[in-house]
């Protein structure tokens, strides 16, 4: 884009682009990559990300694996690795150690590693932000954990500490559907569930960065217990677990069990087109809870668009989508629904990876002492030597 076409889609004036895009020139996160066609007037430069300008790191720790990725500066996949967690008891230095290996992993497999402005990290649960601090994980009931103070020991890079959902949201709202929309929830179905909210474009974090715990609100009063201690959340009857759990009600002997949780979710998914009765009714029994728990959703923030993500919504796809807009129909109000967009998530690659390297990247452009800051000094260089001479 040229400095005229940003000015024009930002509502900015000319001025105040031409000087953050001078900032961002002289530190090297934009570049000049050529010049549009003349119409008559002086040609206008075409600005574009430098991507080669350093590498962001997303990582995403979930129940059973740490997952690691690489981008550039344009948010670009590169590279990424996933290793497994301890199947229990899973101690903060094991999650710690492993993080770091994941890193050192994707360094290693560099062959001239770039530098690393910054490493946005989710955990899953109530997260201070500011502070770096897992308050809580019903994983592993962690308690007050300080993450990023104990991975700063290992990694010498700007860390950036959150959760799973608002990193879905984000990346959702910088590469899917929110590009569109003002007004946007992304629900994430995977070992854990919950919610992320954009409002007028921008994140909904609440007054202790824990909204969007969706999953651990009342949808059977008295119904299953939850990992978090209480009973008939809708994590549990929407997550991995919840699925296996309601294979289980249906047929405790059914093939489609096994002690993963992941590998049942995709064997029902597989089993629903042959037609097989306790994966059809699996499904049917899921988008039920899954839509009653999401018309509630729809009327308190009536949102233009509901985005569906994570490895649940990834394996059951289509029926699962399809069945729960039919329960939202029934249940929602109408005027919710005049305006509503009901969709799987169609960002790509890893939602939470690229939203956690997009914190970073957030961090790196919000720290006036990376770049404010430095082309500030080389302007007053300039002028002092100009003063001099």
């Amino acid at each position: 884009m040229s400095r005229q076409e940003i000015a024009a889609a930002t509502g900015l004036s000319f001025a105040t682009v031409a000087n953050l895009v001078a900032e961002l020139l002289e530190a090297g996160v934009l570049l000049e990559s050529g010049h549009e066609e003349s119409k008559g007037g002086r040609p206008r430069a075409q600005l574009a990300v430098n991507a080669q300008r350093g590498a962001l790191v997303g990582i995403d720790v979930a129940e059973t694996s740490v997952r690691v990725e690489l981008f550039d500066l344009a948010l670009t996949a590169l590279r990424s690795v996933s290793l497994p967690l301890p199947q229990a008891g899973v101690s903060p230095e094991e999650v710690i150690a492993t993080i770091a290996a994941g890193v050192e992993a994707l360094m290693d497999d560099t062959n001239s590693p770039p530098p690393i402005l910054g490493a946005g990290v989710c955990v899953p649960g109530l997260v201070e932000r500011e502070g770096g601090v897992s308050v809580f994980s019903p994983y592993w009931s962690w308690r007050d954990v300080p993450v990023r103070s104990l991975l700063a020991e290992r990694l010498p890079m700007p860390l950036y500490l959150d959760n799973p959902l608002k990193a879905s949201a984000v990346a959702e709202m910088w590469f899917g559907a929110g590009r569109e929309v003002e007004n946007l929830l992304v629900v994430t179905l995977r070992s854990g569930v919950g919610v992320g909210i954009a409002v007028d474009g921008a994140l909904y974090r609440g007054a202790t960065n824990s909204a969007g715990e969706w999953g651990h609100t009342c949808l059977v009063p008295g119904g299953r217990e939850c990992r978090c201690g209480r009973l008939g959340c809708v994590e549990a009857y929407v997550s991995t677990r919840g699925i296996v759990e309601t294979v289980r009600e249906l047929d405790e002997r059914s093939p489609l069990l096994d002690p993963e949780e992941a590998t049942v979710v995709s064997s029902v998914a597989r089993a629903w087109t042959e037609g097989n009765p306790v994966a059809v009714e699996t499904v049917t029994r899921t988008a039920r809870y899954l839509g009653l728990a999401s018309a509630d959703l729809l009327n308190l923030f009536n949102p233009q668009t509901l985005v569906l993500g994570g490895w649940v919504a990834d394996c059951l796809g289509e029926p699962l989508l399809r069945q729960t807009r039919e329960v939202i129909a029934e249940r929602a109000l109408p005027a919710t629904l005049q305006a509503l967009t009901l969709q799987l998530s169609n960002v790509p690659g890893q939602p939470v990876t690229l939203g956690a390297a997009t914190f970073a990247l957030e961090g790196f452009l919000n720290d006036r002492a990376t770049f404010g800051a430095v082309a500030a000094g080389r302007r007053a260089a300039r002028a002092a030597k100009g003063r001099t001479s």
